[in-house]
């Protein structure tokens, strides 16, 4: 156990609210610099604790982020590595999770928003779920409170952009029924509802600003007239992928036009202030109507993945690029929490799979050996921290084989290798940024290039993964009929599997 889970059992546990957004850049703060993007609230809690500048998700797609939040367990651990090639669903066979270690400590946990789990209605260690999972499923419970308050004939996708599109426009519907409106409405609704003899776990998960980029017209106006930031385009990448000039609405790689790209980029900024206003309003009802609990409750922010957005000509998600792999992430301790360092930014690389442990040390709750994430509240006081170096990450095949990766990055350099191409790439962050000027064939990089390299093979080989290696133990080129895949995936969907049958 611990330090921080000692001293968290001298004092009252803490409720934990942990809110996250699906596909926010980490550049799209307002406390991160953004030059035109506006998060007062989220700005606002970043004043109150930490913000980490260098907070990543090691797999950049929905499933396998949401699976190590929901575990604190690697990629590998999981099993899941992306969303392409028979990856499914989150299975509910996992031993431990971050609710379910809760649950059993005695807290009241609940989940609003976005899960995807498998089966949806699966609780993995919640009490409760109430489920908007987008159009996966024809019945959860946004759609079907949708269709019995809605006020006209209308449908939630009249305005026909599609769920991973580069199209954008305002929604055609009333404010209060977006999904964003919903999800925070359930969240107020449910605190006097809560079980008040025990402290509280809530996860308020919205669906958005992942595409359709549709934010209220208000939000829309915000910033329809005003400069985006012009995308990235990288030295490298004139034509990555052979077809950049894809008319697919849903393309994840194309180049698209000056005003596609600054309405999108409207769309998605405005869809972002909605959720941050929609905060705003709970911690508002929060301090309201439950002043006391506020006091007592940390408070962690944080995105499954970023979206492209344009930049290098990629839309979407998947890729080791800072877009697709940086999130924000913010972690607030109590108000009545001493020997804690406010108003400050860490720049230690962290994961999703670190806030597991985070969470569990605040409550004073064991932290399972299955979960290799770290515990970040020393972070947050003063006093040297003794961290991780450098993070592993990578995607699977998902839209096409040359958008598989893999990435390592140590704080200022990353290093991203595309298997199926052998393409490899050396960024200075501190100095790049935005990834436009690759290093790899640059002799003074000679040294920093292969020592990355190699060390991408050591995680490779120290984890099992011979078969991206090759007899020298160096990258490997794989074929296009190749396809890597974790143990740990099999094993834990056909216990799933079993789990439905039986």
């Amino acid at each position: 156990m611990t330090q921080s889970n000692l001293e968290a059992r001298s004092n009252p546990r803490p409720n934990i609210l942990l809110i996250m957004t699906d596909q926010q850049r980490g550049d799209c703060l307002g406390c991160d610099g953004h030059p035109v993007l506006e998060t007062p609230y989220l700005d606002e809690l970043a004043s109150k604790g930490t913000r980490f500048a260098k907070a990543y998700t090691a797999s950049p797609s929905c499933l396998p982020a949401r699976a190590t939040l929901l575990t604190g367990m690697s990629q590998w651990r999981t099993g899941i590595l992306g969303m392409g090639r028979g990856q499914g669903q989150i299975p509910n066979t996992f031993k431990h999770t971050m609710p379910g270690e809760l649950a059993k400590a005695g807290y009241h946990t609940q989940a609003i928003g976005k899960n995807h789990f498998d089966p949806y209605r699966a609780l993995n260690g919640y009490h409760n779920c109430i489920i908007d999972e987008s159009s996966r499923v024809p019945d959860s419970d946004y759609f079907s409170w949708f269709a019995e308050n809605k006020t006209g004939p209308y449908g939630y996708r009249d305005h026909s952009v599609g769920w991973n599109s580069w199209m954008a426009r305002p929604t055609h519907l009333p404010e209060h029924m977006h999904p964003t409106h919903w999800t925070a409405q359930q969240a107020i609704d449910w605190l006097p509802r809560r079980d008040p003899s025990a402290p509280f776990f809530l996860k308020v998960s919205f669906a958005r600003p992942h595409s359709p980029f549709d934010p209220p017209q208000v939000y829309y106006d915000m910033y329809k007239d005003r400069r985006m930031p012009d995308p990235v385009i990288g030295d490298w990448c004139d034509d990555p992928t052979g077809s950049p000039q894809s008319n697919d609405t849903d393309a994840w790689q194309s180049k698209r036009t000056d005003a596609e790209i600054q309405r999108a980029r409207a769309c998605y900024y405005g869809n972002i202030t909605f959720i941050d206003h929609q905060i705003g309003r709970l911690l508002y009802h929060m301090q309201k109507d439950h002043a006391q609990a506020l006091a007592n409750t940390m408070i962690i922010f944080v995105s499954d993945h970023g979206d492209m957005m344009g930049d290098h000509h990629l839309w979407r998600k998947t890729y080791g690029f800072e877009g697709s792999a940086r999130v924000p992430m913010i972690v607030v301790p109590p108000a009545n929490a001493s020997n804690v360092l406010r108003n400050q930014v860490r720049q230690e690389i962290v994961e999703l799979r670190d806030i597991m442990p985070t969470v569990l040390a605040a409550a004073g709750v064991p932290i399972p050996e299955t979960c290799v994430g770290m515990d970040m509240l020393p972070l947050t006081q003063d006093g040297p921290v003794d961290w991780r170096n450098d993070l592993h990450g990578e995607h699977c095949q998902c839209y096409a084989a040359e958008q598989a990766n893999h990435y390592l990055t140590d704080g200022q350099y990353k290093y991203l290798w595309m298997p199926y191409t052998g393409k490899q790439l050396l960024f200075d962050l501190d100095t790049d940024p935005g990834e436009c000027h690759d290093l790899s064939e640059q002799s003074q990089h000679t040294e920093t290039l292969q020592r990355m390299r190699q060390r991408l093979a050591e995680i490779l080989k120290e984890r099992g993964s011979t078969d991206l290696l090759d007899e020298a133990g160096d990258l490997r080129i794989l074929t296009p009929e190749e396809f890597w895949t974790s143990p740990n995936y099999r094993k834990f969907n056909m216990q799933a599997s079993s789990a439905v049958t039986d």
